[in-house]
């Protein structure tokens, strides 16, 4: 089945990447992907990902992506998750599905995590399974537990719970007035896939146990600055919360780091530019990318002093991104 199909496709869900300010990093269930911590994200506009999805009559599912048919490998994950709802239907229908991402994928810039809410939205709507948000969030998570806080806008939270019914995401706070500019310093798959990286500092890091109790508490402090409207306190949580999780992989039983020296660059820079006077903090996923984290008022000003170094190509910006929609089009993607 060619990419043709697509023309069959008359919805699409859309939703955007999040950025998370007190990361999620190792689960205690595997399966159902529960946390060890809460963590808090920022939706973004900018980043997102569209994807449609049709029935058809084969005898299995078939999943495109940027519109490259995936490997049976990749397909076997989408078709696992999308088993869920087809369960909860009581249906055994095959599904053709079409994402496309707007920005790159597996560089650690949250693409499963859109992927995921997106996935989920679409088959939600499809197979008309008709979840609560809150369910919804729950279901989204087994398929990338960051990808539940992807289906809502501004800050929010995932809260991590020790079951499967308690660990889901919710909308916490507007984010109107902040902004993210990100230093894409590599684009290409990073070389620790994240769960793999997770997994390894999970089972043998001697620092993990000392990261799971200082998370709990940045998430608590983060939240109170976010209704205090403390921009310096959240950034300055937000940073910490990043380093302490990167330190985590430098402890494991064979230390990695996902940082690269243009990586470390882009840091000196934010710390100089504080120096400056400039409020800005950054903060950096299971990826070499660096995302600045300031107000919306200085964003001009933090974008010059950084073109003054990077090329436009290596610099996005982006606001607050909106929770997920649902969307009806002539012709899905390429068709």
């Amino acid at each position: 089945m060619d990419l043709s199909f697509e023309c069959q496709i008359k919805k699409y869900a859309r939703a955007n990447a999040n950025i998370a300010l007190i990361k999620y990093w190792g689960k205690k269930d595997e399966t159902l992907k529960i946390p060890f911590n809460s963590s808090l994200s920022m939706t973004l506009d900018s980043l997102y990902t569209d994807t449609g999805m049709a029935f058809h009559t084969g005898n299995e599912d078939v999943f495109y992506l940027n519109g490259e048919r995936q490997t049976a490998e990749e397909t076997h994950k989408v078709s696992r998750f999308l088993d869920l709802f087809r369960h909860k239907k009581g249906m055994k229908d095959r599904l053709f599905i079409s994402s496309y991402n707007n920005f790159p994928t597996a560089a650690g810039l949250a693409s499963s995590a859109s992927g995921y809410a997106a996935l989920a939205a679409a088959a939600n709507d499809l197979l008309q399974t008709d979840l609560t948000d809150r369910e919804l969030s729950v279901m989204t998570r087994k398929g990338s537990g960051s990808a539940c806080r992807s289906l809502f806008g501004g800050f929010v939270v995932w809260h991590g719970g020790d079951s499967d019914e308690n660990s889901y995401a919710e909308p916490f706070a507007a984010a109107d007035e902040y902004a993210m500019l990100i230093v894409l310093i590599d684009q290409t798959r990073k070389k620790y896939p994240s769960t793999a990286g997770m997994k390894q500092v999970v089972e043998t890091s001697i620092f993990y146990p000392a990261w799971v109790e200082q998370a709990e508490k940045d998430f608590s402090a983060i939240k109170q600055a976010i209704t205090a409207g403390d921009f310096g306190q959240i950034g300055q949580i937000a940073e910490a919360n990043c380093l302490r999780m990167h330190a985590t992989t430098w402890g494991a039983a064979v230390p990695f780091t996902y940082f690269q020296p243009e990586t470390l660059a882009v840091m000196a820079k934010v710390r100089a530019m504080r120096r400056q006077g400039l409020a800005v903090y950054f903060t950096i996923d299971a990826g070499p990318n660096v995302k600045l984290f300031c107000r919306k008022a200085e964003l001009p000003q933090i974008l010059k002093e950084m073109q003054s170094q990077y090329p436009a190509g290596q610099l996005l910006t982006a606001f607050a991104g909106e929770a997920y929609k649902i969307k009806e089009c002539e012709c899905f993607g390429r068709c």
